[in-house]
């Protein structure tokens, strides 16, 4: 009888849950897409995925391109293609730039959002628990940051909630089963192996909750339908390129990050709590108890969900000896579904709930801001207006959410959301939002002094420390990183190759017959005179 009533309470409100789908969205929309092309690509992921998916763009749609993607015109086998598809599709369409870099990644992660909403909507008998648990996930910094980069991990996020919520679904209608199937498919076409672990905390739920599924020969025909392209392309790539392809996509790209640190990335175990708590407030105040009575309420479905997604991948990827801080964004939907249970009992019964410690927390934090506020002033030495703009806004926001909640108004909810996003709004217009840039020198002027001075494919080394595939982008050439000794040797022996020069370097190396081609950001161009 419980679940009949549930069933007919949800079909009663069922247009206002398309009204909320839709605002959800729109917000979502506005936050993930505004300013997407305001900055540069950074390092490593955004520039690797975008110079990947400009070479794919240069070829024929559906061409043997396409089916296997080059970097630098060498194979390409650290990821499956799909992302890196879909960015080449926008190139195609609208050019190649930063915001058409961003663009699929951003609007993937944004339908996250509503979709998370549709999950609280299958599991919560209350629409504002499934409310305010979205709102917490749209509202986190660091789903907000990553979902906006030309990254694969938004677009997994985004595929793993609709699994879940197929999964859910199927509960009461058996052909979501092939949606299942198809989520998990799109997994593993963006980031391979992740798809095995995601698809396992799945199974583990419905084992837990609903174990008469697993033996349903839908859900076995919907894993056969979306995993049937994976098990494709990766057939095809083995049969081209045979044990490489083995060895670096699935032994050194995947199975190896779980024993060692690929890339220097290794971390303690703890790694991740860490990044939890660094760039989760204000919602990690609620955290805590509303993960314990998931935990001690486990006959209820959604503390099963809870519990089994949080725990579990949590888990799973502590354990990792490589760690990267975006390979926690998977956590986030199961954190904010704890968050909104106990916000939900808050607003209910903000007396019973009342917390000295954390309106102590809010407190702490509009302090903190206000000191931010008045060190970024302009009567500041440090003076930059963006960020005192947004520091005033978390300011302002933890202020009255604290002189709220300490008058036990539940009011303080709606203020944490509506500050929070317009804080997030403003971040994401500043030019601090991709903070990353700001390590190392600016690129872009770095690479247009390589574009009008070389030509493609032209041999280019460089003093900096480490390899910069923005710079690769940007330049749409090949810059690669020495040492003092192989640039002396390189300019011995290649006489017709680039070299990009600090100041310092160029004066240490004492090099013969120089001609300087350009300067610019303490970069200069050089080559040996006369080597054409």
């Amino acid at each position: 009888m419980a679940r009949l009533r549930y069933k007919n309470f949800t079909q009663k409100l069922r247009p206002f849950d398309w009204l909320w789908f839709l605002g959800l969205l729109i917000a979502a929309l506005l936050l993930f897409t505004l300013n997407l092309g305001g900055v540069a690509l950074r390092d490593w992921d955004e520039g690797t995925v975008a110079q990947v998916a400009r070479e794919i763009s240069r070829h024929p749609i559906a061409s043997k391109a396409w089916i296997y993607p080059t970097l630098g015109g060498e194979p390409y086998l650290n990821k499956p293609p799909l992302i890196h598809w879909l960015i080449a599709l926008a190139y195609r369409t609208f050019g190649v730039n930063e915001w058409t870099s961003r663009l699929p990644g951003a609007i993937l992660t944004a339908f996250s959002v509503p979709l998370l909403y549709s999950i609280g909507q299958e599991i919560f008998p209350r629409r504002i628990t499934a409310i305010f648990a979205s709102l917490v996930y749209l509202t986190m910094l660091p789903m907000v940051r990553h979902g906006r980069l030309a990254m694969l991990d938004g677009a997994v996020v985004s595929f793993f909630i609709f699994t879940i919520w197929c999964v859910l679904r199927s509960r009461r209608n058996l052909s979501y089963c092939l949606g299942v199937g198809v989520g998990l498919g799109l997994i593993c076409f963006t980031k391979g192996l992740l798809g095995l672990l995601l698809g396992a905390i799945a199974l583990l739920f419905l084992l837990w909750d609903t174990p008469r599924l697993l033996t349903s020969w839908y859900l076995w025909l919907g894993l056969a339908i979306g995993t049937a392209p994976v098990f494709s392309w990766y057939t095809a790539q083995w049969l081209h390129y045979g044990n490489l392809f083995t060895q670096t996509a699935i032994v050194n790209q995947s199975l190896s990050r779980i024993w060692q640190g690929v890339e220097n990335h290794a971390q303690p175990s703890w790694y991740y709590l860490l990044e939890i708590v660094k760039y989760s407030f204000p919602w990690l105040l609620f955290l805590p108890q509303g993960f314990r009575f998931a935990w001690t309420n486990s006959n209820i479905s959604y503390s099963r969900l809870i519990v089994v997604w949080l725990g579990i991948y949590l888990l799973a990827i502590s354990v990792m000896t490589t760690k990267l801080p975006w390979y926690v964004l998977p956590i986030y939907p199961a954190f904010a579904l704890a968050v909104g249970v106990q916000l939900t009992h808050i607003w209910q019964k903000p007396r019973l709930y009342y917390s000295k410690s954390a309106i102590a927390v809010l407190t702490l934090l509009a302090i903190i801001t206000w000191v931010g506020s008045f060190y970024f002033s302009p009567l500041s030495p440090a003076k930059d207006l963006q960020v005192q703009i947004i520091s005033t806004c978390v300011a302002l926001t933890m202020t009255i959410a604290a002189v709220l909640a300490q008058e036990r108004d539940r009011q303080f909810i709606v203020i944490l959301f509506w500050g929070c996003y317009l804080s997030l709004a403003l971040f994401v217009t500043s030019r601090h939002w991709v903070w990353e840039l700001a390590e190392a020198y600016s690129v872009k002027p770095v690479a247009a002094m390589i574009q009008s001075n070389t030509t493609i494919n032209q041999k280019i080394y460089t003093s900096f420390l480490y390899h910069r595939p923005s710079l690769d982008f940007y330049s749409d050439r090949q810059i690669n990183p020495a040492t003092n000794d192989e640039l002396k040797l390189y300019w011995q022996q290649q006489t017709k190759a680039y070299f990009l020069l600090d100041d310092a370097t160029l004066k240490n190396l004492q090099l013969k017959s120089v001609q300087k081609l350009g300067k610019t950001e303490g970069w200069s161009l050089v080559k040996l005179k006369d080597n054409r």
